[in-house]
């Protein structure tokens, strides 16, 4: 049995888009955001268990989205909560009565990262079932100062990466670790993790898995679309 599962978070509400429709149903090439990332999933296993948090108020309007573009690749459903945070840990806890089973390694993504392709999925998590995490990052390119107080410094660039999702761990691991936690600490689940005694084993990311958040991400993605 495959012990892989997914858990797609696609909370947002749009404010950073500038749109009245989340981000999230937004159309590119024929498919809302969301669409395009859960076929992501299932061009690298048709039959991976994925799970969809969503806020309650957008449940049935993604299903109305799916009739109308006839989209039936099987997931699942799952009510959000007010934050990030409560979100996961509800998907967390629907897998956890649902679907779990011993060894599950579980990859927590982005619901608007459509781009995430087969090659890193399949190193997330045979990372994950190696060292109990995988947290795929990539360099920064560009020069960054530290400004604070109204001061500012140069730092040194090729110390600090940023971090992409998919973002897989040891199901009962990070299941733990979001019962355990504080909501107001953390941005991303591999924070969640490490507060919680666990390491984080990095590796290489995708610099075409972008995260759609702004007008120019959505013209962007469109172009890679186009391209590919």
């Amino acid at each position: 049995m495959n012990n892989h599962v997914v858990l797609i978070v696609a909370g947002g509400t749009g404010k950073r888009m500038g749109s009245v429709e989340p981000k999230q149903f937004l159309e590119i090439n024929g498919l809302p955001i969301l669409a395009h990332t859960i076929n992501a999933f299932k061009n690298y296993d048709d039959n991976i268990p994925i799970v969809i948090v969503l806020p309650e108020i957008y449940i049935n309007y993604w299903k109305d989205i799916c009739v109308k573009y006839n989209f039936n690749k099987h997931h699942i459903v799952v009510k959000g909560g007010e934050e990030r945070f409560n979100s996961v840990k509800n998907g967390l806890n629907y897998i956890k009565e649902n679907l779990f089973y011993e060894n599950m390694i579980v990859a927590i993504h982005d619901g608007v990262r459509p781009f995430v392709d087969s090659n890193l999925i399949n190193l997330a998590y045979s990372n994950a079932e190696t060292h109990g995490s995988a947290i795929p990052v990539i360099p920064i390119k560009e020069s960054l100062r530290h400004i604070i107080d109204g001061n500012n410094k140069q730092v040194d660039r090729s110390k600090y990466f940023k971090v992409q999702t998919p973002q897989c761990f040891n199901f009962e691991k990070i299941y733990n670790s979001y019962l355990n936690s504080d909501i107001n600490l953390f941005t991303d689940d591999a924070s969640v993790f490490e507060n919680n005694g666990y390491k984080i084993n990095c590796i290489q990311g995708n610099e075409e898995n972008i995260k759609i958040t702004s007008p120019f991400d959505l013209k962007f993605a469109s172009y890679i679309l186009e391209n590919n």
